[in-house]
């Protein structure tokens, strides 16, 4: 067992720091402040290679490994979780399942430009009445010749009005309930394809989040990523990578907590000394250090899983629930070490907090996380 990174993958990860710092932060907080999408910002990401870092070379990516992402993540999480989440679904959901599933005519055409980062992704599965149970949808794709149209409605899409492509979760047969789901590519401008009100949102708020319409919308039948009833499959699949990518982003988030702390407690003063001469306060900072450590850990492994082509959706599930919970609690201890300057937008730690709290919550709530584990711990020999 190995815990060294190779010399590539602290190239990677002092790119993605500098990056982070000179590009990124600058704007963080007027970003938040207004939900103003990174435009500028993403588009570097991709000239960099950011935005397909796993898709091989041949298709436009960078060729890395989880492990790189990972670290990539955790460095732009840790500055801004709405740059981080936009980066992860281009990535994790979009990126990946194209190469993985897609044809050579969606590699060709669609793959190459979103990891060049020419083009941006997103990730169509949750619906008004089908968020945790993904086997309830109601969009609908019927068979028309060499079209499908779709009809339905996504909700809390993200990248949802910025992306050039969307990958799509409908049912082409409802009498086979999730063996009757398929995956379509929509383009933007697609006739018939349309978008709600932005969410005004509590946290990242920076990344676009809003809900899709399809109405009569004709897609190509070459634009099916797999085959047709493949689609449930596909999302599952594609949500294990995805996971990886959420606890990377709320690891960047825990990290920015305790480091706040840490540089608070040295400067703050009471009674006559700075307050992390304070047990209370050292206490507290040594939890967060193990939580984080922890955390970072069980990423590393599931992403040290996907990368040697083993199992690793009970790890993915495991690092995913650990990370945002521990996120969570670190963005809190951070507000109560900085007192009163915690609940107030000077200091960062509010938004670490308002931040921290969806990684509980999308690609995956933290309870479907528990049933994911337990179920892969029952079906054990």
């Amino acid at each position: 067992m190995n815990f060294e990174f190779t010399e590539d993958h602290l190239m990677i990860k002092e790119s993605a720091m500098d990056f982070a710092q000179n590009e990124i932060a600058p704007s963080a907080v007027q970003r938040d402040k207004n939900a103003e999408f990174p435009y500028e910002i993403v588009k570097k990401m991709g000239e960099l290679g950011f935005m397909g870092m796993m898709v091989s070379p041949e298709y436009g990516g960078a060729g890395l490994d989880t492990i790189s992402y990972i670290l990539a993540m955790i460095e732009f999480s840790k500055v801004d979780a709405s740059v981080g989440v936009i980066m992860s679904v281009n990535n994790s959901l979009v990126c990946y399942g194209l190469e993985k599933y897609g044809s050579d005519f969606i590699k060709q055409n669609y793959l190459v430009p979103l990891a060049k980062g020419e083009k941006l992704g997103a990730f169509a599965l949750s619906e008004p009445e089908a968020g945790s149970d993904a086997t309830k949808q109601k969009t609908t794709a019927d068979k028309d010749g060499d079209f499908y149209v779709l009809n339905g409605i996504k909700n809390w899409i993200t990248n949802g009005t910025t992306a050039d492509y969307t990958l799509v979760i409908a049912s082409t047969d409802k009498e086979k309930a999730h063996k009757g789901i398929s995956t379509f590519l929509v383009e933007k401008g697609t006739k018939g394809f349309g978008y709600g009100v932005k969410e005004d949102k509590l946290g990242i708020r920076s990344s676009d989040t809003c809900s899709l319409t399809f109405e009569s919308c004709r897609v190509p039948a070459a634009n099916m990523v797999w085959d047709e009833g493949r689609g449930f499959n596909f999302a599952m699949n594609t949500l294990n990578g995805g996971r990886i990518g959420i606890a990377a982003q709320a690891i960047g988030v825990a990290e920015a907590s305790l480091d706040a702390s840490i540089k608070y407690a040295k400067e703050r003063k009471a009674f006559g000394q700075t307050i992390s001469n304070f047990q209370a306060i050292q206490f507290k900072l040594s939890d967060m250090a193990v939580k984080v450590d922890a955390a970072k850990l069980l990423t590393f492994k599931a992403a040290a899983l996907k990368d040697a082509d083993k199992p690793y959706y009970k790890e993915a599930a495991m690092a995913k629930l650990y990370a945002s919970k521990i996120s969570v609690e670190c963005a809190l201890e951070a507000i109560q070490i900085h007192g009163g300057y915690g609940y107030v937008r000077e200091y960062l730690v509010e938004r670490y907090l308002r931040d921290s709290k969806i990684t509980e919550i999308y690609e995956g709530t933290s309870e479907i996380q528990k049933m994911v584990i337990a179920r892969a711990l029952l079906d054990q020999k």
